[in-house]
């Protein structure tokens, strides 16, 4: 399965502003609760993490849990000091880590 995430954030900023960013990665979200056509149980797959560094710095961490809709949706805000660059991570339950950076220019 490729997970694809997709980020939106403003590529310029002034200092200090407090800026939006919204993240979504495409993702079954598999609860483990469902069954598939011959009965069986589909087993639970799930994005249990996200975080977000800037610069290296902490910014967002957040667990999710399997009630979390397919290819989950996230937003939050960060005020930023200086250009850099914004680091995403998603942690699967099988140990899966997909990582996306995206750049903000501060003048």
């Amino acid at each position: 399965m490729s997970i694809k995430p997709r980020i939106k954030l403003p590529a310029e900023a002034k200092k200090g502003d407090v800026v939006e960013i919204k993240t979504m990665v495409q993702h079954p979200m598999e609860s483990g609760q469902r069954k598939d056509a011959s009965g069986n149980p589909i087993p639970r797959k799930i994005i249990n993490k996200f975080a977000c560094t800037f610069n290296g710095k902490p910014v967002f961490e957040t667990k999710l849990q399997p009630a979390i809709a397919a290819n989950p949706y996230l937003a939050f805000f960060a005020k930023v000091e200086e250009s850099g660059t914004f680091e995403f991570t998603w942690t699967d339950d099988d140990g899966t880590v997909t990582t996306e950076k995206a750049q903000i220019k501060v003048a």
